[in-house]
């Protein structure tokens, strides 16, 4: 396609004196779709001189795609008022959304905002449901949340399949942002039932996500109005379950520090914060029940670790130092398994062996394997071996090397 319309260019046979409207904007949309921007450009002006024809509105839109490919958009705006001008219910509203489309592509806000208003004028239905929802992202955007809703809820209304969900999908993220959970729901719920969850996957999933979240909020203001106002007294029977609830529930909408001010409250307690500790510690209570963790040192060290929410920082803090560890007992251990042993050769076998078993201790845990593939790799590279320094298997196959 050239990039301007040729108005001088060659003119299609169909363009005489007497040529038919009808066949002229035919003649014209065949050529635009061959990217002959000028012959159809001079064939939709041709239509446009004829006067007050059925065909004006068609090829004044015609006429402003056209230039609107080619370039020459202010010509093309033009031409979409033409059209709109018109009164056509089907090219008037057309002529309109191109005109918006050409605002929001320059970034004019505030010159779309009257061709969307200009679609919805038409009444056209067809029209309606993407009229809808840019004016209400327009309002949003400028701050106007009472317009932006009623036209996000209009959208909705429509029942179209398309823009319908992503009026509610818009609306419900406004109202949870104000604390409106309830609301969110009900406008959520509508727009679910607009799309089939078999031809739209991702829309179905986009909405069904938020649609929880919107019961995570709702949840959330449940629990903490079961709980009072800070300083309140705490329910002795539900008291535990709602701080344990709300403080569980609160990190997953990214609220961590509100989560750790409710545990502090429940710990604060003297009523419940008994049970309250009781269910902080549920997922880390040792497997036997009846044992005294008292002289654990590590214990109240987890439980802040849980109250906080930083369980997976302390968790790397102590891999790390125990690998740490492990790294220096390689370097002793691959010191204490080569040449001839020096002076005190006792106390070093003695050593080396205490070395061994201590290495050998996590060999239980979920954890353990992976710290003994860690520890064999660096005895591997302390000694300077290629080969592995330790049997296969190691350390539940084989006893750890002797010197």
């Amino acid at each position: 396609m050239s990039d301007t319309p040729d108005a001088a260019g060659p003119t299609p046979h169909a363009a005489g004196p007497a040529a038919d409207p009808a066949l002229l904007c035919e003649e014209a949309r065949r050529l635009a779709e061959a990217g002959e921007a000028g012959p159809a450009a001079a064939l939709f002006e041709r239509v446009l001189a004829l006067g007050d024809t059925p065909l004006r509105a068609q090829a004044a839109l015609g006429l402003a795609v056209v230039l609107d490919d080619a370039g020459d958009v202010e010509a093309a705006r033009e031409a979409d008022r033409e059209a709109i001008a018109t009164g056509d219910p089907e090219y008037g509203p057309r002529a309109a959304y191109h005109l918006a489309l050409t605002h929001e592509r320059a970034g004019e806000p505030g010159l779309a905002a009257p061709a969307w208003q200009a679609v919805l004028d038409f009444d056209n239905p067809a029209y309606l449901p993407p009229a809808l929802l840019a004016l209400a992202r327009l309002a949003d955007d400028a701050g106007d949340f009472d317009t932006a809703r009623g036209h996000w809820e209009e959208a909705v209304a429509t029942g179209d399949a398309e823009y319908g969900p992503l009026a509610a999908h818009d609306l419900a993220q406004r109202l949870l942002e104000r604390g409106e959970p309830a609301r969110a729901l009900r406008i959520l719920t509508a727009g679910l039932r607009l799309i089939d969850r078999e031809s739209a996957p991702y829309a179905y999933a986009r909405l069904a996500v938020a649609l929880g979240i919107a019961y995570l909020d709702q949840a959330i203001g449940a629990f903490g109005a079961a709980l009072g106002e800070p300083g309140a007294a705490t329910d002795g029977d539900v008291g535990p379950l709602a701080v344990e609830l709300l403080a569980r529930t609160l990190p997953l909408r990214g609220r961590g520090a509100e989560a750790r001010e409710v545990w502090r409250r429940g710990l604060a307690d003297p009523g419940v914060a008994g049970q309250v500790r009781a269910r902080l510690r549920r997922d880390f209570a040792p497997e036997d029940e009846d044992a005294d963790t008292a002289d654990l040192w590590w214990e109240p060290v987890v439980e802040q670790s849980v109250a906080e929410g930083t369980l997976p920082a302390l968790a790397g803090e102590a891999f790390g130092a125990l690998d740490h560890m492990y790294a220096l007992l390689a370097v002793r251990y691959a010191e204490g398994a080569s040449g001839e042993p020096p002076a005190g050769a006792g106390e070093a076998r003695e050593a080396h062996e205490v070395m061994g078993r201590a290495v050998r201790v996590p060999s239980g845990y979920a954890w353990g394997p992976l710290l003994h593939e860690s520890f064999a790799e660096r005895l591997r590279l302390a000694m300077g071996s290629s080969d592995p320094a330790l049997p296969p298997g190691w350390p539940d196959a084989e006893p750890v090397p002797e010197t």
